[in-house]
């Protein structure tokens, strides 16, 4: 198999984590990155070692030794910078939230249809071993028929910019409740028969914490919560009528524990050695391209769908509008 070149678009925080993983990684090249200021992505490229620096978006894009391009810019800006790269036939790994809304997800994923362009949307966990190994567990009957479901994901981050401008997507629920959200469908799935929330906003207009109920056409219940203004401790937890299953950290799960009837812990899964977690979802990338796919199974782009639109939802019955809407 050949190594992938990989190319970053957006030399912020997140570009940083990504570029410290494909520094580890085997299979891939850190080839190229981007910054609309040309000095920005110089910078980064000698920090990081990638081979090319790049002062436009569209350089990159069209820079034909690029296989992959991963799209680590604000919310806001994934449309714009994922349909380029897609319309110049490039596969992309779209950092999450995929889009600022449903709309411009659908846009997206029919452009990739049409293209046939591989495109995904980098929610790390849904790539991880012990995300599946959850799902695994819950098929077994580990915890007999789970019922009830709570997670709650926290930080005190209310002092970024992307986090408090609506104009790049701002909020808790795009920044960090899609992971939540992420995690009930993990365990859940999708068949929610109803929804009851509420959040409170910032004075610039995001939610700034929330808390969701989802009642499923099966009977389970899932509680999530995420705030910009707390560290959390950031379980997860799913209980069924023969204990619980309880995963440390949802965002990026550390382990998970299994629980019985009378409270003692009968089974323990660490998660395996990682560089930082980043790497499941390249090398996911990675396999679909050398499938020709236009998909990721771990994500597929329905379910990237379904999640935009609840996520439009709730900013909907919350008052929450950013101008792109």
């Amino acid at each position: 198999m050949k190594n992938y070149k990989i190319g970053i678009i957006g030399c912020g925080h997140i570009a940083q984590k990504m570029a410290a993983t494909l520094k580890d990684m085997l299979g891939v090249e850190s080839y190229a990155a981007a910054s609309r200021n040309k000095e920005k992505a110089l910078a980064f490229a000698n920090q990081w070692q990638f081979q090319k620096a790049y002062g436009s978006y569209k350089e990159l894009i069209n820079d034909p030794e690029v296989d992959l391009i991963y799209i680590a810019t604000p919310h806001t800006m994934h449309y714009d910078n994922a349909r380029m790269c897609i319309e110049n036939g490039k596969p992309v790994l779209c950092e999450k939230a995929f889009t600022a809304n449903a709309k411009q997800a659908e846009a997206l994923l029919n452009l990739s249809k049409e293209k046939n362009v591989f495109i995904t949307e980098a929610i790390w966990t849904r790539y991880m071993p012990l995300s599946l190994k959850m799902q695994e567990l819950l098929k077994q009957g580990v915890i007999g028929n789970p019922r009830t479901l709570s997670a709650n994901l926290s930080y005190v981050i209310n002092d970024k910019e992307r986090v408090i401008r609506p104009e790049l997507g701002g909020g808790a629920l795009l920044d960090i409740g899609i992971y939540t959200l992420n995690f009930a469908a993990m365990a859940f799935g999708s068949e929610i028969a109803e929804t009851f929330s509420a959040c409170q906003k910032t004075d610039t207009g995001v939610d700034a914490q929330e808390n969701i109920t989802f009642f499923y056409k099966d009977g389970k219940m899932a509680s999530l919560q995420a705030s910009i203004y707390a560290q959390s401790d950031r379980l997860g937890i799913i209980a069924g009528d023969k204990g619980y299953l309880l995963v440390e950290n949802i965002n990026c799960p550390e382990s998970i524990h299994i629980v019985d009837a009378n409270y003692k812990t009968i089974a323990v899964y660490p998660a395996p050695p990682r560089i930082t977690g980043f790497e499941y979802q390249i090398n996911a990338c990675i396999e679909a391209l050398e499938n020709g796919w236009i998909e990721s199974p771990y994500m597929p782009h329905a379910e990237t769908l379904r999640i935009m639109k609840q996520m439009d939802a709730l900013r909907a019955e919350w008052g929450v509008k950013f101008p792109c809407d």
